[in-house]
């Protein structure tokens, strides 16, 4: 996400009479996080690169007023399903019907169930009850604490947009809880949490909206990168039990936070968990659509006024083996992202949110922690058809890359760069690159093609 000064810069452009760009879940949660030792300078954060308009609408916009009264995109959850293709596959009774989305948030929101009900009814959606799982020492949710209502925000746009792509799948929310002070721990905790619920059998696809870069975990900067690799043990048990892990890859660009949580590096880095190689990492498109949800342009890496897609090599994995094909690209280490999806804020996504007395209504959120659980629900239904658990994607992804677009559903990015805060980022090219990762995909062909029917 952008440090506080980008978003300073933003608020200036935006404040025209009501709206404005506004901290939502753009804030970073400082957060001491301990697995078997302090990790002293990692900060957990939500991925999601922010909301426009401080105050709440009543209703949301079409796209082309969003245009004409605010200055940007947006879009709804119909408009992204015509965008993916992905009618044709309700039509076909895919649904994720049978499957489990299992979303990680620090502290959650009080307020989601009712959210989700407001979001659903606005667009037609069929409602879910979200089983919320508490885990740790969750403290009771205050709309003035900047990183409670960060997080909120993060969790109302993970439950709403994985629930959108995936109406009939049952969705999970682990609500952690993260906290600055009194020795509460922050990623270990989160994969506490994680392993427990793969080792109880609940999840098929694991929906990841936080990133801490890599540099800032202990041992970096002399090789020792003992104080990550030591937090691996969730997406090992999700490896062991198929089930599927996406983070979100970052929406600074190339680079990310230093361990002020405020400051970017000014070179290229990378996070964690997206880098790993147990993970699909999810990286960011600007879409542009029409009313109806019709392509006026192909789809473009994000990289607008507010943030860029994450994406480059990490300095702690090396290349894992079904990257291999795209080595010419990624050198001897780990590439990201893997795929991508809509996340660009001049484009951002309509999300209905009401724990923040103050700011109650309709708000628009991007970043790649929205390409992410709209990702988590194509993977869902790509399990449905299946008829069981994927597990592992990475190396069906690059191998349906092998195939022609028409039978893979993979749908290259060829334009756009994930430049950010004065570094220089990635070009989209033809093929693999570092800015879009594979590209995004077509719903209808892709689900098929990854689910082998």
């Amino acid at each position: 996400m952008g440090s506080p000064a980008t978003l300073r810069r933003a608020l200036a452009l935006l404040a025209a009479g009501a709206t404005a760009l506004t901290a939502g879940t753009l804030s970073v949660p400082v957060v001491s996080a301990t697995a078997s030792g302090s990790l002293a300078g990692v900060h957990v954060r939500p991925a999601s690169a922010g909301h426009i308009s401080a105050t709440g609408r009543t209703a949301p916009l079409p796209t082309s007023q969003c245009v004409s009264e605010i200055g940007i995109h947006c879009y709804s959850p119909l408009q992204y399903r015509t965008a993916y293709n992905l009618d044709p596959l309700y039509k076909e009774g895919i649904t994720g019907k049978g499957r489990t989305i299992v979303i990680v948030d620090s502290f959650g929101s009080p307020t989601i169930q009712h959210d989700l009900e407001v979001f659903d009814k606005q667009w037609g959606i069929p409602d879910t009850q979200v089983e919320v799982v508490k885990w740790g020492n969750v403290p009771p949710f205050d709309p003035t604490n900047a990183d409670h209502t960060g997080w909120a925000g993060e969790t109302t746009l993970d439950v709403e947009y994985a629930h959108a792509v995936a109406p009939d799948a049952h969705i999970v929310l682990v609500e952690t809880g993260v906290a600055e002070t009194e020795g509460t721990t922050g990623l270990p905790e989160m994969m506490d949490a994680e392993k427990a619920l793969i080792k109880a059998g609940k999840g098929d696809v694991i929906s990841q909206s936080f990133g801490a870069t890599e540099n800032t975990f202990p041992g970096f900067d002399k090789g020792d990168f003992k104080s990550l690799t030591d937090l691996r043990y969730a997406f090992k048990e999700a490896a062991a039990h198929d089930v599927t892990v996406l983070s979100a890859s970052g929406d600074n660009g190339a680079t990310d936070a230093q361990e002020n949580g405020e400051d970017l590096y000014p070179y290229k880095v990378n996070s964690w968990p997206s880098s790993d190689p147990l993970v699909t990492s999810i990286g960011g498109t600007q879409l542009s659509l029409d009313d109806t949800g019709k392509r006026t342009a192909p789809d473009k890496v994000w990289h607008d006024n507010y943030g860029a897609g994450g994406g480059g090599v990490s300095g702690v994995f090396e290349r894992p083996w079904y990257q291999a094909g795209v080595a010419n690209v990624t050198g001897n280490h780990r590439g990201t992202p893997d795929i991508s999806m809509s996340a660009a804020v001049d484009g951002g996504a309509w999300t209905y949110e009401s724990y923040d007395p103050k700011s109650v209504g309709w708000h628009l959120t991007g970043g790649t922690s929205e390409a992410t659980p709209i990702f988590s629900g194509v993977v869902a239904l790509a399990d449905q058809l299946a008829g069981r658990r994927l597990g592992q994607l990475n190396w069906r992804l690059y191998g349906l890359n092998l195939l022609p677009q028409q039978w893979s559903g993979l749908v290259d990015v060829t334009t756009g760069d994930n430049s950010w805060d004065k570094v220089t980022g990635y070009q989209a090219a033809k093929g693999y690159d570092l800015a879009s990762g594979l590209g995004t995909v077509d719903a209808a062909k892709f689900v098929h093609a990854l689910a082998g029917r």
